[in-house]
């Protein structure tokens, strides 16, 4: 593939992420929005991978495209509609159940910005063309620990929500 080609097909993926970010955002159904997200995170992926960044690509598929849309289509399916007064008193007696995780995140978000690794840079810096399973199991321990607490915080937070709605 030639790079006017290359350059060509880079254009079009911008300028149909372009739309379906628009649409995903404009769009006043939330099944649509969802869809619209999934795909303008696949396209995403795909240009990172075309720019030489398969590693972005590939959390930017894994997390972006694949479980925020799971998590929201799960969301959607199991919310109910609300009246302001019932929204209120409900978002009040969860602030006073669970006041602790914004304190929770912030210290865990402190204490992961201490860990310095400085040797990774210059180990990554050597190797460009590495297999990406190679790289995320050997030489990224932080990163696949951080994408496995999302994975965690996501699923929680469905079960948070699903227990929500059964009482």
């Amino acid at each position: 593939m030639t790079d006017e080609q290359l350059h060509i097909i880079e254009a079009i993926s911008l300028a149909v992420m372009v739309l379906l970010a628009l649409w995903s955002v404009m769009t006043t159904f939330l099944l649509r929005a969802v869809v619209g997200l999934a795909l303008t995170s696949a396209l995403v992926a795909t240009l990172m991978f075309l720019l030489g960044a398969p590693m972005a690509a590939v959390f930017e598929l894994s997390v972006c495209a694949g479980l925020i849309p799971a998590i929201f289509l799960s969301a959607i399916s199991i919310t109910r509609r609300q009246t302001a007064l019932t929204m209120v008193v409900e978002t009040k007696e969860q602030i006073k159940q669970f006041w602790f995780l914004p304190v929770l995140v912030i210290m865990a978000g402190v204490a992961m910005t201490q860990v310095h690794v400085p040797q990774l840079a210059v180990r990554l810096a050597g190797v460009p063309d590495q297999d990406v399973r190679e790289v995320l199991w050997n030489l990224r321990h932080l990163d696949l620990l951080g994408q496995i607490i999302i994975l965690l915080g996501g699923a929680f937070g469905v079960v948070a929500l699903v227990r929500g709605v059964q009482k």
